[in-house]
Formats: C-alpha cells, sequence, structure tokens
C-alpha cells in the first residue's frame, strides 16, 4: 500500500513539474506582436487577439485606422508586424514594395457593407428611403482609402441614386468615423460595416437594410505578415490562427463570411 501511495504521488508531482515547465517555457519564449487593423475590423479583432493570448502566451497589441493610412505609415517604418487589411490591395502593394513577406497574404473575413440609422424606425426599405431624396446627410467612408466606402459608392450607382445623393454625403476618414457621424446624429444614416452593428445575426442597435452582395465589388479582407516580422514566430502563429475554427466562429458572429466556410 505504501509503495502504490508513493508511486502515485511521485506520478502527481511529475505531473505538476511538467506543467510547471511548459508554462515556463511558453512565457520565456512569449513575444509581444503589434498588429495593425482595419477600423471595421476592431472589434473581432480584439476577441480573437485575447483568445489566441490565452492560448499561446503570446501578447498582441493592436492599432486601428483606415487601410490606406497603414501602407503609408508602414512605408515610414511603423513598427508593425501583421496588417489585418479592409481589403486585398494594400497587401499587394506592401508586398510589391517589398514591405511584405512574399506568399504571405491569405484572406481572413469577407465583409458586409450594410445602410444603417441610430433611428430603429427610419429604415424600413433601404432602396425607398435612399430614392426619397428627402435626407440632410449620408455618411461614407472615404472611397480612396476605405473599401465599405468604394462599396457604398458603387451601390448608389447600381440604384441610380449616386448623382441625386452626392451633394449630401458626409465622409468619413474610415468606416469608424462614418459610424461616428451616424451615431451622433450629424448624419441621419450611413453605410458602414455589418460588425459595427451586430452581433449573432442580430441587428443591436437603430435599424439596418444589409446591402445585397451583387450591389458592389466583394469586400475581401486580407492579411499579411510585415517584413519587421519575418522570422518571428508569434507574428506566424497569429496569421495562421485566423485560420482556425475559434477564430472563424469569432469572425463570423460580428457579420462577417469567412473564407474557409465555402
Amino acid at each position: 500500500m505504501l509503495s502504490g501511495r508513493f508511486k502515485w504521488k511521485s506520478k502527481g508531482r511529475l505531473q505538476s513539474i511538467c506543467s510547471f515547465l511548459y508554462l515556463f517555457l511558453n512565457i520565456a519564449h512569449a513575444e509581444t506582436i503589434q498588429v495593425a487593423v482595419a477600423s471595421n475590423f476592431i472589434l473581432p479583432a480584439q476577441e480573437i487577439a485575447q483568445q489566441f493570448s490565452n492560448e499561446s502566451g503570446h501578447q498582441i497589441k493592436i492599432s486601428s485606422g483606415s487601410s490606406g493610412k497603414f501602407f503609408a505609415q508602414i512605408q515610414h517604418g511603423a513598427p508593425f508586424d501583421v496588417l489585418l487589411s479592409a481589403d486585398t490591395a494594400t497587401p499587394a502593394k506592401l508586398i510589391q514594395a517589398g514591405l511584405a513577406v512574399d506568399h504571405s497574404q491569405r484572406t481572413y473575413a469577407i465583409g458586409k457593407l450594410v445602410l444603417w440609422s441610430n433611428n430603429p424606425d427610419l429604415i424600413t426599405d433601404g432602396e425607398a428611403i435612399l430614392a426619397r431624396n428627402r435626407l440632410n446627410k449620408i455618411a461614407i467612408a472615404n472611397p480612396d482609402l476605405a473599401p465599405y466606402g468604394r462599396a457604398a459608392i458603387e451601390t448608389l450607382i447600381k440604384l441610380g441614386q449616386y448623382q441625386q445623393l452626392k451633394s449630401k454625403i458626409v465622409w468619413g476618414e474610415n468606416i469608424a468615423q462614418t459610424h461616428q457621424f451616424v451615431l451622433s446624429g450629424n448624419a441621419e444614416l450611413g453605410f458602414v460595416s455589418a460588425s459595427q452593428i451586430m452581433r449573432n445575426g442580430k441587428i443591436i442597435q437603430g435599424s439596418a437594410w444589409i446591402i445585397p452582395e451583387l450591389m458592389h465589388s466583394p469586400i475581401l479582407q486580407d492579411a499579411v505578415l510585415l517584413n519587421r516580422a519575418r522570422g518571428s514566430i508569434a507574428a506566424q502563429k497569429f496569421l495562421d490562427y485566423l485560420s482556425t475554427g475559434q477564430a472563424r466562429d469569432i469572425i463570423q458572429q460580428f457579420g462577417y463570411g469567412t473564407p474557409f466556410q465555402y
């Protein structure tokens, strides 16, 4: 009996020591990586980063902004390791400019454009409200910097409403500022990302029209590994983590599609 107890205690101590060593090694090799995230993706990115950190021990520091501005900042030496862009063009340009790692570009999310009002009763028919020509202001992200802005313009042109609404557009620097214009009442409605106003497929505030995908070009959002992180195990792991089931679940909860479900 004593021999059995001794073996059981020894086994338990060995498991504890192994667990401690595993935790110690993870902490010892933990990295902190800098991730630049397109404004529309900030909320899911924060959740994914937290989950990744919990599982890997690596820490993520997130900066948010427009994809176009991130390109300029990276050109001027901004210390980012990974870019989660709102488009495919920016990562491709970074690779072409020799600022990102070849073959690291990949689509992590497919954006959904939404016409949104903070007034829960305003949007009952999205096409009809745009055609009434009674709007004072409509917010759209700068199409030169934001893919959601380009998609919004394409949608208005498709509907034949761009010329009549052009003078009423309030331009946001990015999709976050566009959302803020509508939230604050500076614009009656605006084109925003579904991730800003939806959770688990439901609108959490105001009223909205989810724009049919045929109204505009697909909003493919690509990630890329930047040169600064060449050889970084943590940065590569984070990039790979975006295609895992755990990350996909979060991405889809915020109203995005994922290329991995097709």
